[in-house]
């Protein structure tokens, strides 16, 4: 049984006693928050990354300490799920909400290892451009993810839904942008490969990020 909002109480002695006998847990939304806003932090981190490349190994270590913070709050997420008896919306779309949310900070961490492993030196334009359009992602995610606890919100919910897929898009022109580029100008098949790998993560973590988005709009809709 999925339940969004606390059942209304007002001038209905049924309704208390559904209330009291059936308890309901939103420590999920907690959750939820926690973890959006540990892929806020995780964009930040990599944006300064590139932005000041000569302090990476630092900035790759913060990230590392992000990643391992949202995995935590995965596994609590994944324990209540196991837990709790009534849910504020369907079971499987909880799971694949977290996940998905898991999944962005992998990629992002992934990206910043793969640039560390590579022996990266320089950063191209394009893509710290894309790790701003992931930023602005994770921000509308948050803020989308925020306003989940009631169904008052659905019109901020939807519209941060819509933001993220128009971001998405802009994500996939960079990206493709950035391969064909890399593929006209760059000699070093090697270097080719390495390159679009990280891009590849950066944009699938904006992909992940549409996901969250399309996940919690179905949510919206089924339960509005």
């Amino acid at each position: 049984m999925a339940i969004l909002a606390p059942i209304s109480t007002s001038g209905s002695s049924g309704a208390l006693m559904f209330d009291f006998l059936i308890p309901k847990e939103f420590g999920f939304f907690d959750v939820f928050d926690q973890h959006a806003a540990t892929c806020v932090e995780g964009t930040q981190i990599f944006i300064e990354m590139l932005e000041h490349f000569g302090d990476a190994p630092a900035k790759a270590r913060r990230l590392k300490d992000a990643e391992h913070k949202a995995d935590e709050i995965t596994h609590r997420t994944v324990e209540m799920l196991h837990k709790t008896f009534i849910t504020p919306f369907d079971r499987d779309q909880i799971h694949k909400l977290i996940s998905r949310m898991d999944d962005v900070m992998d990629l992002i961490d992934g990206a910043a290892r793969r640039m560390m492993l590579y022996g990266v030196k320089e950063i191209p334009a394009e893509l710290l451009e894309l790790a701003k359009v992931l930023n602005h992602s994770t921000l509308e995610l948050q803020n989308a993810v925020k306003n989940l606890r009631n169904l008052k919100n659905a019109k901020q919910i939807l519209k941060s839904c819509i933001e993220i897929n128009k971001l998405e898009n802009d994500g996939d022109a960079i990206r493709d942008s950035a391969i064909a580029k890399l593929f006209k100008e760059e000699k070093d098949a090697v270097q080719v490969l390495v390159w679009k790998e990280i891009y590849e993560d950066v944009e699938n973590a904006i992909d992940r990020c549409e996901d969250v988005a399309n996940i919690i709009e179905g949510v919206v809709l089924e339960n509005a």
